[in-house]
């Protein structure tokens, strides 16, 4: 199981335009080149669900708050200082240009995070909350961890191990013709965005997504999340490319 900890701005611009990073011993022109994301407005992600249909596991209060107020909250930020980034870059302003990079990590990472998120939740009576709906991905976790259930414990000890707010991951990993599965956790919103990794289906443990109905029992939560698992999204992110994944970033534009 790895922690990650941090996350280079230049993955968050490559991750949704497939532009790069470029600095002034490169291209003295231009400090730092964001090619044409940094004209895009991002915008929330409508639910493919009601605010109440994962009740009694989350409940209407929490998702609609969480949805309409926190990750429009970090969206509304993002927009904000990408428009003040090249606003930089326009007037060469490289202070501002570095002031601001802290600012889109996170909140870009929030938008990242929550749009995934959303879509590897379901109602608990949907066929696609069932683990038959994930054949291909259950064959793969069985190699990895054995059964189900050692896999489960695995990835709430992972979760229960978060300190402070951050989110816990599956995620498939390939490197050249292989390929494996892996729980990882990140701090904060640091979204898993690194070369060669897939998330399949993340977790958020930030007290905003269990506090008002769970309190202090996040185990609880990790518990009852199980029930709303998307596990027909998680078979086709696993079956699928990094392109598959992030495309509900792509439409929020």
């Amino acid at each position: 199981m790895r922690r990650y900890t941090s996350l280079p701005i230049a993955l968050f611009s490559l991750l949704l335009r497939s532009s790069t990073c470029v600095f002034a011993s490169e291209q003295p022109q231009q400090p730092f080149e964001f090619g044409a994301m940094s004209a895009s407005t991002y915008s929330l992600p409508p639910l493919p669900y009601g605010y109440d249909a994962l009740e009694p596991h989350i409940s209407a209060q929490i998702m609609e708050l969480h949805h309409s107020k926190h990750h429009q909250t970090y969206i509304t930020n993002l927009n904000a200082a990408l428009k003040t980034q090249a606003e930089a870059v326009h007037t060469s302003d490289i202070a501002t240009q570095v002031s601001v990079q802290q600012g889109i990590r996170f909140n870009a990472g929030g938008h990242i995070n929550h749009s995934l998120f959303w879509q590897n939740l379901c109602p608990a009576s949907s066929p696609d909350a069932k683990t038959s709906s994930a054949p291909k991905l259950f064959k793969q976790i069985k190699a990895t961890w054995g059964d189900e259930e050692t896999f489960r414990d695995a990835f709430k000890g992972a979760l229960l191990g978060i300190q402070g707010s951050g989110w816990g991951w599956l995620v498939k990993v390939e490197i050249g013709k292989e390929q494996r599965l892996a729980i990882v956790t990140t701090k904060d919103q640091d979204p898993v965005v690194g070369k060669g990794e897939i998330p399949i289906f993340g977790v958020d443990m930030w007290e905003h997504a269990y506090y008002l109905q769970y309190l202090n029992g996040k185990a609880a939560y990790v518990e009852n999340i199980w029930n709303v698992i998307n596990w027909k999204t998680a078979e086709e992110r696993y079956l699928g490319t990094r392109a598959d994944a992030f495309k509900i970033l792509k439409a929020s534009i």
